[in-house]
């Protein structure tokens, strides 16, 4: 993570420190409208230090450069830098950033650029000159940003400014809260769908890309296993503009071709960008059980090969939009509500009864509570494969990996539930051995996953020093704060010997190269006993309990149960007194 330079002996890193910075200069602007000045700030500065880094090159004319015009817009062009007009550059404005009028320079200097680079039309944010931005506080934020000089412009680019824009993009979700997860998809979430497709090369699409998250973390995914970037292609489609634009700088700052990622207002389904792409992955996080798709247009769609979903609820008709894009032996993940995996309602149980004879379904994944900004409907993970027999990984055609992963996690405030990455290398470990792939890319022999533990999941709340609470929102959740009894009852808790036992292809009677079945945790079920149970999905009807259920202690769950209930109705019965009290001070004229 990158560091601030030593001003004060601050190793706190830089992102936290800009981070407090300018919330402190957005006085009374709403998150949703500071979001884009501040990362449209950072963007320029990007490109401005890209430029300037070559300019300087090519007016030096060493090597390489000789006798090359430093003004040529063909040779950033030829460099894959954005040329960027002399009024536009970061120290013209960074000189201005004392004047009234730094608003309106900054406005013009974001037309310049666009006009000039073509790629970025109607893609920068000219937000800077109104009425409830003051001059000073956008002078303070341009110093700001201003200080982020570390290192060449690469570095620049992928460890620091990249890596503040990733951070920015999180917290202004934070701030905006269930509007903030209409464009940002939690990291963890990203990074777990990422890790158990592992899109090491090929295209990969994402049809409600948001401000682009899948298509970094893939980039990531790739450069982490030494792979190579240009292996993979993004294709891509969103339906709001205004995070459109926020995908396209947040790739193109990551250096990332964003060519093929698509707006129009109509959306995906009413109007496909990509109609003729088969990819090799498939990448999302759509709307949950979205009623406004205008399914009814789309009743005799080709699409709809499974069965013709539901006008009220778009689950269905993401997931055959999904397989329609995919290539003969291509992969999908992707986000749904929880309910996708049991509901029968509008002939949904039909259409997944159907995606599971067809051998689609590869696995299926519980997600903990509160993990998404924009909702508390719980959430699962869906993963389909075109061809589960490809010669790629073990033909497992007649099974379905079932994970329940409610349980894990930790707190990172009152509202929100992260997976850390002991939580994701477990997860996406405990699928490729079952999976049973011939390790893609770099061998990974030799590396160990133990199940992580849950001492995340309590969460102090600096404001209350001493006070730490358990996350409530789980059924069967136990937490750190539990017992060591009760612990010991999971199947990764009760010391090493307990975790050993619990690993993935360490025994067991349903082994399979390396995985095997743990109760409570993951179970691979043939499509008979999904049959047998009706074809619903739910992890939770497969999985069972952990073994050591038995050491459970019911009565003093119950009591404790019982006790804050008690002590919450009392809380209940204060409050309404409270508000009883104050609309009796209401006077009504």
């Amino acid at each position: 993570m990158a560091k601030a330079k030593k001003n004060n002996n601050s190793e706190e890193p830089i992102e936290k420190q800009l981070w407090k910075v300018a919330d402190k200069l957005r006085k009374n602007i709403d998150a949703a409208e500071y979001k884009h000045i501040v990362l449209g700030l950072i963007f320029l500065k990007y490109i401005s230090d890209a430029f300037e880094e070559l300019y300087n090159k090519l007016e030096s004319g060493e090597g390489d450069y000789t006798g090359a015009d430093p003004e040529d817009k063909d040779e950033y062009k030829a460099e894959n830098v954005f040329f960027v007009p002399e009024k536009a550059r970061w120290s013209y404005l960074q000189s201005k950033a004392k004047q009234p009028d730094i608003g309106k320079e900054i406005d013009n200097a974001m037309d310049a650029i666009e006009r000039i680079n073509p790629s970025l039309k109607d893609v920068l944010p000219k937000v800077y000159a109104r009425q409830n931005l003051d001059p000073t506080n956008l002078g303070g934020l341009i110093d700001l940003v201003g200080n982020i000089a570390l290192g060449d412009a690469k570095a620049r680019s992928a460890d620091v400014l990249g890596h503040v824009f990733e951070y920015f993009l999180g917290e202004f979700a934070l701030a905006e809260g269930k509007k903030g997860g209409q464009f940002y998809t939690p990291k963890s979430v990203v990074e777990l769908l990422v890790e158990m497709l592992e899109p090491y090369k090929g295209r990969v699409f994402d049809p409600c890309c948001g401000s682009g998250g899948m298509f970094v973390q893939s980039e990531k995914f790739v450069a982490d296993h030494q792979g190579k970037i240009n292996d993979i292609s993004i294709y891509g489609q969103e339906s709001n503009q205004t995070t459109w634009r926020l995908a396209k700088m947040n790739l193109a700052i990551r250096g990332i071709d964003s060519s093929q990622v698509k707006w129009n207002n109509e959306g995906s389904f009413l109007n496909d960008c990509h109609k003729d792409l088969k990819a090799d992955y498939v990448i999302a996080n759509p709307h949950f059980n979205d009623s406004d798709w205008s399914g009814d247009l789309l009743r005799k769609d080709g699409r709809w090969k499974y069965g013709i979903p539901p006008t009220g609820n778009a689950n269905y008709a993401w997931i055959q939009h999904f397989l329609y894009h995919l290539s003969p032996s291509g992969q999908a993940g992707f986000v749904l509500a929880k309910g996708s995996l049991t509901s029968k309602t509008s002939g949904e149980g039909s259409i997944r009864k159907e995606l599971i004879e067809a051998r689609l379904v590869d696995c299926v994944v519980n997600l903990p509570a509160k993990l998404f900004l924009n909702t508390q409907i719980p959430a699962c993970l869906w993963f389909l494969s075109r061809n589960k027999a490809n010669g790629k990984f073990r033909n497992r055609t007649d099974d379905i990996l079932f994970i329940d992963a409610r349980n894990m996690g930790h707190l990172i405030n009152r509202r929100t539930r992260e997976l850390s990455k002991e939580d994701i290398a477990y997860i996406s470990e405990t699928y490729h051995k079952w999976r049973n792939a011939p390790t893609p890319g770099p061998s990974r022999e030799g590396t160990t996953f133990t199940r992580p533990s849950q001492e995340g999941n309590t969460f102090s709340d600096p404001s209350q020093e001493g006070n730490t609470f358990s996350d409530p929102s789980q059924e069967g959740n136990i937490s750190s704060g539990s017992s060591q009894e009760e612990r010991k009852s999971l199947p990764w808790e009760g010391g090493s010997e307990s975790r050993e036992k619990s690993l993935p292809g360490e025994g067991g009677s349903k082994r399979r190269e390396g995985y095997m079945d743990i109760p409570g945790f993951c179970n691979s079920a043939s499509i008979e006993r999904i049959r047998e149970l009706d074809y619903v999905l739910t992890p939770g009807r497969y999985v069972g309990l952990p073994d050591d259920e038995d050491d459970f202690d019911f009565n003093k769950r119950f009591t404790e149960l019982k006790a804050e209930f008690e002590e919450q109705l009392k809380e209940e019965a204060r409050l309404n007194a409270l508000i009883a009290e104050n609309l009796k001070k209401v006077k009504l004229v």
